[in-house]
């Protein structure tokens, strides 16, 4: 299992990433928040620092929320009722105050990525159709007609980011996650193209719905 710690202090940070890795995980370190969302694709778990050199942990949070559902323990010295209330309401889904006994962090990870894998194991690839169209998720694979049309792995990437969620809104962030490693909006406009590529190829019977301010929604 892949962990990432995202933490500036770098004395901290190496305590924790002997003491993670002595419970047999791999661990990789990200100083700032900017490079944390560069580097959580490959993650399995988060453990965030909210006092960030970059930006505050709650904004990291709320941008990543919007792009993934990867588990987030934060351990941070901000104490009190409504600390903690302020980072669970934001999208952490344990909290612990520093500092932390190895025993306890190492306990609360185990049960995060054992939830986490439970979640997991639900989740099946869907086989979508939409009048002559039909979208095999676990196959990468679509048909017009009966014919397989040809599309990009990128696109497919696209598309099996939006098919994964039949029917609900995904956000742009969480299709740049999926397909390109990174919820940043740098790749908005890379986005924007594969869209009205997936139209183009694909035809009227595709139900790819720009929502405004958002992202897409599929069906």
């Amino acid at each position: 299992m892949q962990l990432l710690l995202v933490e500036d202090d770098a004395g901290v940070a190496a305590a924790l990433v002997e003491t993670l890795e002595g419970a047999g995980w791999d661990v990789t370190h990200a100083r700032r928040g900017d490079d944390g969302l560069h580097q959580v694709a490959a993650a399995d778990l988060v453990v965030l620092d909210l006092g960030l050199p970059d930006m505050d942990g709650l904004d990291f949070l709320r941008t990543l929320r919007r792009a993934s559902t990867v588990p987030v323990l934060v351990l941070t010295a901000r104490d009190g009722d409504g600390a903690t209330v302020l980072g669970l309401r934001a999208g952490a889904d344990d909290y612990l105050v520093k500092p932390v006994g190895q025993a306890v962090l190492v306990a609360r990870v185990h049960a995060l990525l054992r939830r986490s894998r439970v979640d997991e194991a639900t989740r099946e690839p869907a086989a979508l159709a939409w009048g002559g169209l039909e979208l095999d998720l676990g196959a990468r694979r679509a048909t017009r007609d009966g014919v397989e049309v040809a599309l990009t792995a990128t696109e497919l990437d696209v598309l099996e980011a939006l098919a994964a969620q039949p029917g609900e809104a995904v956000s742009r962030e969480a299709v740049q996650l999926h397909v390109w490693g990174t919820p940043a909006l740098g790749r908005s406009r890379s986005l924007d193209f594969f869209v009205a590529s997936l139209r183009s190829k694909l035809g009227p019977d595709l139900p790819l719905h720009t929502v405004r301010g958002f992202g897409y929604r599929l069906g």
